[in-house]
C-alpha cells in the first residue's frame, strides 16, 4: 500500500518546515503540505487571543478552546478528504496533548497508510532558531520541545538538533512506500 500522509509531529521551532520542503523536492511524486499554522492564520480575528480560540501566554503557553477545537475537527476531517481522494499529504502538526492529538488525527486517518515522523530538537537549540525567526512567543520552543512527544508513537525519529532538514527527509522518505 502506497503512503497517503506524512505527519510530522514537534515542538515549535524544531525544524518540521525544513523537513518537509526538503521532503516535497526530492520524493519523486507530488506532495501537499499542510499545518497547524496554515489553520490558525485563517482563523477569524474572533478566535484568536481568546478562551474559546486559541490564545499564546507571554510564556509560550498555547491555550485552546471549544472553539477552535471544533474548526480543527473541520480542518482535519478535509485534510483527510483531499488526501482519500488521492492526494499525497504532509502534515506539519504540534501535538499540544501528546498522544491524545495523536488519536485524534489518527481517527481523521484511519483507512489511510500514515507514517508518523517525531521531530525532535534540543530545547535550547529550538529557542534560538526561535528567536531568529522572531515571528513567536519567546518560550513556546522550549515549552513544547518535549511535551508534544509524551506518548506518540512514531514510525521514524529524527533530530534536527544534531542532523540536516535534508538529511532528515532522505532518512524520511526512505520510509515512503
Amino acid at each position: 500500500m502506497s503512503t497517503h500522509v506524512i505527519v510530522l509531529n514537534g515542538g515549535s521551532s524544531s525544524g518540521k518546515s525544513g523537513i518537509t520542503r526538503c521532503l516535497k523536492a526530492i520524493l519523486p511524486r507530488p506532495w501537499i503540505s499542510l499545518g497547524v499554522d496554515d489553520l490558525v492564520d485563517r482563523l477569524p480575528p474572533s478566535l484568536t487571543g481568546s478562551g474559546s480560540g486559541i490564545a499564546f501566554g507571554e510564556q509560550g503557553e498555547v491555550v485552546t478552546g471549544d472553539g477552535f477545537r471544533e474548526l480543527e475537527e473541520a480542518w482535519t476531517t478535509g485534510v483527510a478528504a483531499m488526501a482519500r481522494a488521492g492526494a499525497r499529504i504532509i502534515i506539519d502538526d504540534v501535538f499540544l496533548g501528546g498522544a491524545a492529538s495523536q488519536d485524534r488525527l489518527r481517527a481523521h486517518l484511519e483507512g489511510l497508510e500514515v507514517l508518523w515522523v517525531g521531530v525532535r530538537c534540543d530545547p535550547g537549540i529550538a529557542a534560538g532558531r526561535e528567536i531568529a525567526r522572531g515571528d513567536r512567543v519567546i518560550g513556546m520552543a522550549a515549552s513544547q520541545a518535549e511535551i508534544v512527544h509524551k506518548g506518540v508513537a512514531y514510525d521514524i525519529e529524527v533530530d534536527t538538533g544534531v542532523t540536516e532538514s535534508l538529511d532528515c527527509a532522505r532518512a524520511i522518505a526512505t520510509r515512503v512506500n
